[in-house]
């Protein structure tokens, strides 16, 4: 017998709704303002609307809690202002934005930064094992080069086959080792890649034991969730589901959370808003 979907609570919505900027008053307008919402959410999607849980920047630019992507996204101009809002947020470098797992496009605070990394970082010494030829290839070029943009890449990597090429960008930002630093469109669009260290040394540097980032991912989730209901927490982060919910249980063991059914967790304490 399948199991009755928990419904979230109206003032739960209307945490979420401050908290993740879906609010008019609130809104997300300059990169000034879209660093201070990452900040104080943590972590949040770029380009993801309502359909989906969780903080995101589109959600926050369009300032309403019903959000959705249309399919003419060029012609829509909160879709764009969002565009250009990530390659801003991408050149100012205050923010951590990468497709992370499962190919999620992803701002993280830099304070969130080191747990992400314990959970999907790969360490130089595991890079011969875990990465692909590939992605070995265009890593050696950018540690040479420090920075490069796509086009002069796949030329100096020899990986010239487009899918293949992207198919390594993707397991290098995944792997939080490689990360955009800038966007062109003229005379022809292009991202320059750079090298993760490189903007946010200490952060990733720092090592943290992997079940103590996966409780503070879940911490930074249940801040701004003020309740999470199941499977929420890794359709957002792309945790499994298990490590999710060990992550949430931590969070009940200290006080921080209570357990309201299987898979339901509800924060104890609101938190102070970050400014």
């Amino acid at each position: 017998m399948p199991t009755a979907r928990f419904q979230i609570p109206p003032e739960v919505e209307e945490h979420r709704d401050a908290w993740w900027r879906r609010e008019a008053t609130r809104h997300v307008e300059t990169a000034f303002d879209a660093e201070r919402f990452i900040e104080q959410v943590g972590f949040a999607a770029c380009l993801t609307d309502c359909r989906r849980p969780g903080p995101s920047l589109y959600v926050a630019v369009c300032g309403r809690r019903d959000a959705v992507m249309p399919r003419n996204v060029q012609k829509d101009p909160e879709a764009s202002h969002t565009w250009l809002l990530k390659d801003e947020l991408v050149k100012r470098g205050k923010v951590y934005y990468a497709k992370l797992a499962r190919g999620r496009a992803m701002f993280l605070a830099p304070r969130m930064v080191p747990c992400f990394h314990a959970v999907w970082g790969i360490r130089r010494a595991e890079e011969a094992r875990r990465l692909s030829r590939h992605a070995r290839a265009i890593l050696r070029v950018l540690r040479h080069e420090w920075e490069m943009s796509t086009g002069d890449l796949r030329d100096e990597s020899g990986v010239k086959e487009r899918a293949a090429f992207n198919r390594a960008l993707d397991e290098l930002q995944a792997a939080m080792i490689v990360i955009p630093s800038e966007v062109f469109y003229q005379p022809k669009f292009t991202y320059i890649w750079t090298l993760a260290v490189g903007r946010f040394p200490g952060e990733l540097r720092r090592r943290v034991h992997r079940e103590v980032a996966v409780r503070e991912i879940a911490r930074c989730f249940l801040s701004g969730a003020s309740l999470t209901v199941r499977a929420e927490l890794a359709r957002v982060t792309g945790l499994s589901r298990p490590e999710a919910g060990r992550g949430n249980r931590a969070l009940v063991a200290e006080g921080f959370a209570t357990m309201l059914a299987t898979g339901v967790y509800q924060l104890t304490q609101k938190p102070e808003e970050r400014t």
